[in-house]
């Protein structure tokens, strides 16, 4: 894969898309903070991974109109908000998400008149910043029922997955997204839902994170698959296939 930039980026924001808003991503970080357990008998120092964490800072213009940045973020929430970055808004490639907990909303206004606001946004509930691979290219509308578009990971594996979804616009009684797998795109496997891979129906806009079993296994082939009763669904999903046993 060659090397890429940054153009064509979308942020998610608790089933908004603030991407026109957006000036900057400062910091996109994961890990573990690491507890040190140095002793005496050490020439360096020892490291222990400690809890999981995770972190977007951003900046953000100044729009105040219904449903854009100012109005969203000026609430300062102190209720959990899913996030997404998308790294380029096309099927299959990275995002990250975490749940998070907005820390501020800090204004700026330079001598040029510019006016822009610093956000930090913190990992929360015990859920650090996951990268994964997108299901929906960036947002995907759907009219009716429909089954998407298969992903490719390579190979199965046996330690499930974690998904984040955002529904941005919505019109109808419900509508239920889920994950489907399949060992090689429906050619002899059929597409079937994965085991708790089915996100909890959406009347309007939404955010979710679901989680299945830590051991799961998940065949090679995702997709994403709408059901319900609705004519207009705008929405995202972001999928974490999970390599090693999680704790």
């Amino acid at each position: 894969m060659a090397k890429q930039s940054g153009l064509g980026d979308n942020l998610y924001i608790a089933g908004y898309d603030l991407s026109g808003d957006i000036g900057a991503l400062d910091n996109i970080s994961g890990g573990f903070d690491l507890i040190e357990d140095t002793a005496i008998d050490k020439l360096g120092i020892e490291r222990l991974a400690g809890i999981k964490s995770g972190q977007i800072k951003y900046t953000a213009f100044f729009n105040k109109s219904a449903g854009q940045a100012h109005k969203r973020l000026s609430l300062l929430p102190t209720a959990d908000q899913v996030m997404t970055y998308c790294r380029g808004t096309t099927l299959g490639k990275p995002a990250a998400s975490h749940v998070a907990k907005q820390i501020n909303y800090d204004g700026k206004r330079t001598n040029k008149g510019e006016l822009t606001f610093e956000i930090d946004s913190q990992s929360s509930n015990g859920k650090p910043l996951e990268w994964g691979v997108q299901l929906t290219a960036g947002k995907r509308t759907d009219g009716s029922a429909t089954n998407g578009t298969g992903v490719d990971f390579s190979a199965s594996s046996t330690f499930g997955i974690a998904a984040y979804l955002h529904v941005f616009t919505f019109t109808g009684t419900s509508v239920t997204i889920k994950i489907q797998e399949s060992s090689d795109n429906a050619v002899a496997d059929a597409y079937a839902d994965v085991v708790g891979g089915g996100f909890t129906a959406a009347t309007g806009i939404t955010s979710q994170r679901i989680q299945t079993a830590t051991g799961l296994t998940v065949e090679r082939w995702l997709r994403v698959v709408t059901t319900g009763v609705f004519s207009n669904a705008i929405f995202s999903v972001n999928v974490i296939r999970y390599l090693t046993a999680v704790e």
